[in-house]
C-alpha cells in the first residue's frame, strides 16, 4: 500500500524538518517488507480567502486533489479518535490486507479540515487534545508511520 501525506502549509529548513524527513526516510527503508511503499509528501500553502469558510474549501480542494483515486484517508483533526501506535499499525494493515491501494494521511491548515472533508475520510486521527504547531504534528506524524513499519515488522523498535 502507498502512503503518501498531503500538507497546507510548508516547512522551513532547520532541525523539525530533518526529523520528519528522517523518520520518513526509515520508513521508505523499513515499510516495502510489510507492504507499506513511501510515495512522499506534498505541500500547499495556506489559503489567503477571507472567510475562515472559503479557506478551508480552497485547502480542502488542494488536499483532495493529491489524494489518489480510491485511496484510504486518514485525517490529522484534534476531534478526531485516538488510537495507540498498535491500533493505528493494526488500520493500516488491515487496510493493506483487504487490498487498499493507497493511504493519503491529510494535514490541513490552522482553521482545520472542512466538514465534508471529515465526513468523508476513512479515518478521523487525533494525536492528542493538545494542540501541536503544524511542525511537532508532521514529526508525530512521520515517526508514527515508522512505528507503524517496526511494529509490523516485529521489530524491537516498538516496546510496548
Amino acid at each position: 500500500m502507498k502512503l503518501l501525506i498531503a500538507a497546507i502549509g510548508r516547512m522551513k529548513a532547520g532541525p523539525e524538518r530533518e526529523l520528519a524527513e528522517r523518520y520518513l526516510e526509515r520508513l521508505a527503508k523499513a515499510g516495502p517488507a510489510m507492504g507499506l511503499e513511501w510515495q512522499g509528501l506534498t505541500e500547499f500553502p495556506e489559503s489567503r480567502a477571507s472567510s475562515v469558510e472559503e479557506r478551508m474549501r480552497e485547502e480542502a480542494g488542494r488536499l483532495t486533489g493529491a489524494m489518489p483515486a480510491g485511496a484510504k484517508t486518514i485525517i490529522l483533526d484534534e476531534r478526531g479518535e485516538m488510537l495507540s501506535s498498535v491500533a493505528f499499525a493494526d488500520r493500516l494493515g488491515r487496510w493493506r490486507d483487504d487490498g487498499a491501494k493507497a493511504c493519503a494521511l491529510i494535514l490541513g491548515g490552522p482553521d482545520g479540515h472542512e466538514k465534508d472533508m471529515r465526513k468523508s475520510a476513512d479515518c478521523v486521527l487525533s494525536l492528542g487534545r493538545m494542540t501541536f504547531p503544524h511542525q511537532i504534528a508532521r514529526i508525530l506524524l512521520a515517526e508514527q508511520l515508522y512505528r507503524a513499519a517496526t511494529i509490523m515488522a516485529g521489530h524491537p523498535y516498538h516496546r510496548a
